[in-house]
């Protein structure tokens, strides 16, 4: 069913299940960058990704045009991913113990390993798969997903957007496939049928969602 929210959603993704949370092992992984170009700045302890970037840090995989990453004196990762003009870059982790996936894409994704956040700015869309099914979605201007916590939260107005659009299925045991909810639109029912995507090759990277 379709829910339409002023300016602020914050919502839970694993209702049934409140100790499962992304992948933790993820952020003890090496993060893994393959990328046209690079320059890195030793002073600031920067690296730039330019051209094609693809980058992998356990179960995490994101692409886009370009990467900036920075490295604390912790070991913690801080990445800013950006798409070409008028295309979204990509961002997609699997939750701990379970057959389910969280997949979003944006003009600009934020990753910040300490907080263990993903920040979506600009014309950004999150998804919850469940196997290969598509379980729930959210579309908001910025979207800002914990992984320690589960809980995001969804901007519509941030910007000068619009507002907050989500499609929720029917909250059912993580090991079953999700439906599609009975009031959705025919759009909205297509969509929840489909299988989840492959990894984008690199001759589309940031694309939009087709």
């Amino acid at each position: 069913m379709k829910h339409l929210y002023p300016a602020l959603l914050i919502a839970a993704l694993a209702l049934a299940g409140a100790c499962v949370h992304a992948e933790r092992a993820d952020r003890d992984k090496p993060l893994t960058i393959d990328a046209d170009a690079l320059r890195h700045d030793d002073q600031k302890q920067i690296t730039l990704f330019t051209g094609r970037v693809t980058a992998n840090k356990g179960t995490i995989a994101m692409r886009g045009a370009r990467l900036e990453v920075r490295q604390d004196v912790q070991g913690n990762q801080f990445g800013i991913l950006t798409a070409d003009p008028g295309q979204r870059a990509y961002f997609r982790q699997k939750r701990e113990g379970m057959d389910e996936f969280i997949e979003g894409e944006a003009e600009q994704i934020e990753y910040d390993s300490a907080a263990d956040t993903v920040r979506l700015l600009r014309k950004a869309e999150l998804r919850r798969f469940q196997g290969a099914t598509i379980a729930d979605e959210v579309f908001g201007s910025v979207i800002v997903y914990n992984g320690t916590t589960e809980i995001f939260t969804v901007d519509g107005q941030a910007g000068g957007g619009g507002r907050v659009r989500a499609i929720l299925a029917p909250r059912q045991a993580a090991s079953a496939p999700a439906r599609a909810a009975s009031g959705a639109a025919p759009a909205a029912r297509a969509t929840a049928s489909q299988p989840a995507p492959a990894l984008r090759p690199s001759s589309s990277l940031g694309g939009e969602r087709k």
